[in-house]
């Protein structure tokens, strides 16, 4: 067993790394937790996407949802990555996406932070529709802020989870379509099952 949260800024293309960990191994539970907060959200807030959550539950029940998302993920037994973001940009600040309770209900064995070129990113979002609309396309410099204030945050989770931090870097541009995802979605596979085999031993 082995639960590893995977962190990245958005627009890095960290959902088509993990859909590609799905096709190369699919003995490894891939999940969301924004989606695992929509799932108990949905019925009980009656919303009809995840965009609506901030929306319209008020912010300490978003904090008791987002709680019980975690816990559930903390349950899972096999090999899992857990998709979430370190820090979260708002209008007023950043807000930390993974607060010392989630990592307790959590329980993760590893923070792995995903790291690019910003003008790699920004070329992602470009072609998201639903990035630009949401989010805008942000200067290269905010979103390198948003990057190393992001790993800082990684960090600081992994310190207080007592588990190892780990950073994947892509800083380099591709040779071909999703060279970076083929490569990271294989470099975490790899590591998840050396991690796996190192606390089978311990």
């Amino acid at each position: 067993m082995a639960r590893v949260i995977v962190t990245a800024v958005p627009g890095s293309g960290k959902t088509t790394i993990l859909r590609m960990v799905r096709e190369k191994a699919p003995d490894v539970v891939v999940t969301n937790l924004g989606d695992a907060m929509f799932e108990i959200a949905r019925t009980r807030y009656n919303l009809s996407s995840r965009d609506e959550m901030r929306k319209v539950i008020p912010v300490e029940e978003y904090r008791v949802v987002q709680l019980e998302a975690a816990r559930r993920i903390g349950a899972m037994d096999g090999k899992v990555l857990v998709d979430t973001h370190a820090l979260i940009r708002s209008p007023f600040g950043y807000y930390p996406g993974l607060p010392p309770d989630l990592l307790d209900a959590i329980r993760p064995h590893a923070v792995v932070f995903l790291d690019f070129r910003p003008e790699d990113i920004l070329e992602r979002r470009s072609k998201d529709e639903d990035v630009s609309r949401r989010r805008g396309l942000e200067p290269l410099e905010e979103i390198e802020e948003h990057q190393r204030l992001s790993e800082v945050a990684a960090i600081a989770a992994a310190s207080y989870a007592k588990c190892y931090y780990v950073k994947m870097s892509c800083r380099y541009p591709q040779s071909y379509p999703f060279q970076h995802a083929q490569e990271l979605s294989s470099r975490l596979i790899e590591y998840l099952n050396l991690l796996e085999s190192s606390l089978r031993v311990t």
